[in-house]
């Protein structure tokens, strides 16, 4: 599924086959965010990995720090 807006918010979620594989996505997510010191929300769940990012200086709109991190975080995936 592609990146979706969703009340001021981009959000995207993985699929994986099992639950370390989710886990290990999220965790190379988490580093992308800190290197760029924009932080998303991530969710891990069984099999899925949930990405949701807003810039909370900015208001809690979607700006190209957004759209900066979820072409990175796509290609983390790739």
């Amino acid at each position: 599924m592609p990146w979706q807006e969703q009340n001021n918010t981009l959000v995207r979620t993985w699929m994986f086959p099992d639950f370390s594989t989710a886990w290990a996505f999220a965790s190379r997510c988490a580093l992308v965010c800190e290197k760029r010191d924009h932080h998303a929300d991530i969710l891990v769940g069984w099999g899925k990995v949930t990405v949701t990012t807003t810039t909370h200086d900015a208001g809690n709109k979607i700006t190209e720090k957004d759209h900066a991190l979820t072409q990175a975080l796509d290609a983390l995936h790739g």
